[in-house]
C-alpha cells in the first residue's frame, strides 16, 4: 500500500518561511519524480513544484520560482518544499505527490498525499 504523508504545514505571517516534507512508502521511492500542488479554497489544484528521480532536475511555477525550492532525499524516502518570503496568497492546501516525469501533466500522478494546510497571514 503506497502512502505519502505532508507535514511541516501552518499559519506564519507574510515574509516568513515553511518547510514541507513528505514521505514515501510502499513504493520504489528513486523510480518516480515527485511533484508538490497546492489548492486554495474554490480553486483548482495547481502546480507549484516537482523534481526528477534523481533530484538533478527540477521545474516550478512561474508564481514560485525563486522563493521555493523542491528537494529529495531518495535515502529517506523523502521529499521537501522549501518556501521562503511567503505571501498571503500562498495560502492553500499543499500536497505531494508521484509521478512518472518532473514535467508530467497533474493528471499524470498517480499517488497523493493527504495534504497539509498552509496559512499565510497579511
Amino acid at each position: 500500500q503506497v502512502q505519502l504523508v505532508e507535514s511541516g504545514g501552518g499559519l506564519v505571517q507574510a515574509g516568513g518561511s515553511l518547510r514541507l516534507s513528505c514521505v514515501a512508502s510502499g513504493l520504489t521511492f528513486g523510480n518516480y519524480a515527485m511533484g508538490w500542488f497546492r489548492q486554495a479554497p474554490g480553486k483548482e489544484r495547481d502546480f507549484v513544484a516537482a523534481i526528477n528521480w534523481s533530484g538533478g532536475s527540477t521545474n516550478y511555477a512561474a508564481s514560485v520560482k525563486d522563493r521555493f525550492t523542491i528537494s529529495r532525499d531518495n535515502t529517506k524516502k523523502m521529499s521537501y518544499l522549501q518556501m521562503n518570503s511567503l505571501k498571503p496568497e500562498d495560502t492553500a492546501v499543499y500536497y505531494c505527490a508521484a509521478g512518472p516525469s518532473f514535467r508530467g501533466r497533474i493528471d499524470e500522478y498517480r499517488y497523493w498525499g493527504q495534504g497539509t494546510q498552509v496559512t499565510v497571514s497579511s
